[in-house]
């Protein structure tokens, strides 16, 4: 779709210098990574490994604070904690019950209904509340286990239809209008709609069988 940007006539040829590497600091985190695997496979409980091993990069830290903090998009984090916030908000005032009891008929009715109803909630709130609304009600399905899998698979996926589904496609765009270039929700949505609609076929096909 954008191949003649990547052409000889448009593509610059980027300097590669070496890179500086911090060893002491690559050592850390290869460790605490290490570390944080294995408790995974030993079973331990996910947020807390990941915190954890998040926990031992802050307190021993190496860089000074000042350096990184300027580097937060602080006005992404307040949006993505917005998110939250009108979440968790709709699921207080039983709005997301109404909802659901539209949506969970269709819901319940197989692997592709399931997926069609993630996609369009993901892009309503995006992804990742769009799963914590569907948490309290995924134990009452016939199948919770096959109800996860198509939640994770469906809610990922489903981040790649609209700038709003996802907000690793926010940071993309926002760090590209820093650099001068306009990504517009429908210019996206050329590349997003087949890409979603051919990802979530193979998913469900998978799931199905």
């Amino acid at each position: 779709m954008y191949r003649h940007e990547f052409s000889g006539a448009h593509f610059e040829r980027a300097a590669i210098t070496s890179a500086k590497i911090d060893q002491a600091l690559l050592n850390k985190t290869l460790i605490l990574t290490m570390a944080m695997l294995i408790a995974f496979l030993l079973g331990a409980p996910i947020p807390l490994a990941a915190l954890a091993a998040a926990a031992g990069l802050l307190v021993t830290r190496r860089i000074d604070p000042d350096e990184i903090l300027p580097r937060v998009d602080w006005s992404l984090l307040v949006f993505f904690s917005g998110l939250f916030v009108v979440t968790g908000a709709l699921s207080y005032t039983h709005w997301s019950d109404q909802l659901f009891a539209l949506g969970e008929p269709i819901a319940r009715a197989g692997v592709a209904p399931l997926s069609m109803v993630t996609v369009i909630l993901s892009n309503l709130v995006s992804n990742v509340p769009a799963v914590l609304l569907f948490r309290p009600l995924v134990p009452n399905f016939a199948d919770p286990t096959r109800v996860w899998l198509t939640l994770a698979m469906a809610s990922t996926l489903a981040g790649n239809l609209t700038l709003l589904g996802s907000v690793a496609n926010l940071i993309v765009a926002e760090s590209a209008r820093a650099r001068g270039v306009k990504l517009s929700f429908v210019e996206y949505l050329k590349a997003g709609v087949p890409i979603t609609i051919l990802t979530l076929v193979v998913g469900i096909i998978w799931l199905s069988l």
